[in-house]
């Protein structure tokens, strides 16, 4: 399993428009297959700020719904109001003190 983060900063008069649009399709990506659930996170400090959290089954399956219509048409919708560029990692757990 790998976990995917990516952080987001939207301009300041476009920050409410995502988050009005994430509701519209975060059920897009929660329930794409080889999708375990994802989390958006908004910064308390720099509220235009948010990264969204998911965990796959494989870097493969992430793959998969970045080439999915779904996404083709997730990211050209929200791309003009970022504020700086995208930054994105995948990674795999060291250490998840969450988990019993």
């Amino acid at each position: 399993m790998i976990t995917r983060i990516v952080k987001l900063e939207f301009q300041d008069d476009k920050i409410d428009d995502f988050i009005a649009f994430f509701e519209t399709i975060k059920h897009v990506v929660n329930e794409f297959p080889g999708c375990y659930g994802m989390k958006l996170y908004r910064d308390i400090d720099q509220p235009t700020i948010v990264m969204t959290y998911s965990h796959w089954e494989s870097q493969q399956d992430l793959n998969n719904y970045r080439d999915s219509e779904a996404f083709g048409k997730i990211w050209p919708s929200i791309k003009p109001w970022f504020a700086k560029k995208p930054e994105a990692w995948s990674v795999k757990a060291h250490f998840n003190g969450f988990e019993s």
